[in-house]
């Protein structure tokens, strides 16, 4: 019935709106396009749910709600609109206080130019879930084009159309980016504290290597938990990467961990697992109690890797079991929103410090 109403509203809003702002539009769903990121492509009824919830069962109630949102996905498309707008169908929507509600809630659009995608555009409607068109570019040149939109962060889609002028093309291209990397991880993965969808550290280091980084992030929620795994060990991936020390406290991720990798590798041989460790979160350079948590996590997380591979079994066992040390601090201490989480910049960092590694491990396996 939920989803009914959410649908009646899209169409009315499409009919009452297809002369917005003077321009006439033609409405296309993203799914008729190229979906980039799916962690899960076919196996969800909703296409814009990252994990089905009525198979996948153990999340609570919150954690139903992240992994119902979009975080990570993208559509790729190519027109020569002079305008591009969008109209959504919202479910469940959040309202962070340290996220950017573009980021939260609205669209980031990417143009192919020069070899590199480049922002175009990015917006939001107000905080409602009537389906308002959102026009997002115009008045451009009119010349055909392929574009990148980001989907909401931290939203849940029954609908995403996007509009283009009448009488303009409007076709899916090839999905941009090459193998599907899955990623799982906190609220770090997930984009908390970005301005715009877009500036995830997944979504960066994609647009910087060309490689297709699938994200489960899930704030909060990412403590190695099974039903996680129980996940994790059906999505097609040809490599998996993991911020998964970033939530759990230091005897959960002993307790954890490898139980964790057993599952993963009997799953997936020959796969490379990648886990990063946390970073360092800016508060505890003045709160020492933060500073003896968060230490005791990584030092928890650092012994745990090096006892994996202490012997001649471990490393034949544990052989494409990886360990690397991200890094969103410059030196200024200051590309933090919270004293937790990153900025844009912070991101930025982040993605380029685990590129060369990434990058390194990924080549062994002919991922390139």
């Amino acid at each position: 019935m939920k989803k009914t109403f959410f649908v009646f509203l899209l169409l009315a809003a499409g009919m009452a709106t297809l002369h917005a702002q003077g321009v006439e539009y033609v409405y296309t769903e993203a799914t008729d396009l190229t979906i980039v990121g799916k962690l899960m492509p076919g196996k969800t009824a909703n296409p814009y749910h990252r994990v089905d919830t009525t198979t996948y069962k153990g999340f609570t109630k919150r954690e139903n709600q992240l992994v119902r949102m979009s975080s990570g996905m993208a559509c790729a498309f190519r027109t020569n609109s002079r305008s591009i707008s969008v109209i959504t169908g919202y479910g469940e929507m959040d309202d962070p206080v340290n996220t950017n509600i573009i980021s939260a809630r609205g669209y980031d659009l990417y143009l192919h130019e020069g070899g590199d995608w480049k922002w175009a555009a990015s917006g939001v409607n107000a905080r409602n879930k009537t389906g308002a068109p959102l026009t997002l570019v115009s008045e451009m040149d009119g010349s055909l084009r392929e574009f990148l939109l980001y989907f909401p962060l931290y939203s849940e889609e029954y609908s995403i159309r996007i509009g283009v002028e009448k009488g303009a093309s409007l076709e899916a291209i090839e999905n941009p980016f090459r193998h599907r990397i899955a990623i799982w991880g906190s609220s770090y993965t997930h984009g908390s504290s970005t301005s715009r969808a877009g500036m995830t550290y997944p979504a960066q280091f994609s647009r910087a290597t060309g490689l297709q980084m699938l994200s489960l992030g899930c704030s909060g929620r990412c403590m190695l938990q099974d039903y996680f795994c129980d996940v994790l060990v059906d999505v097609d991936a040809d490599a998996f990467v993991f911020d998964s020390f970033s939530n759990p406290l230091a005897p959960v991720i002993r307790e954890r961990l490898v139980p964790f990798i057993d599952r993963m590798i009997a799953a997936h041989p020959g796969k490379p697992l990648i886990f990063q460790q946390t970073i360092y979160r800016e508060k505890r350079r003045v709160n020492m109690k933060e500073d003896d948590k968060e230490q005791a996590k990584m030092d928890m997380a650092a012994s745990i890797f090096k006892e994996l591979k202490s012997t001649p079994e471990g490393r034949k066992k544990y052989k494409d079991v990886y360990f690397i040390m991200p890094q969103a601090c410059p030196a200024s201490h200051e590309a933090t929103v919270d004293g937790v989480h990153p900025d844009n910049y912070g991101y930025t960092l982040w993605a380029e410090s685990i590129r060369k590694p990434v990058l390194k491990i990924l080549r062994k396996y002919g991922i390139r």
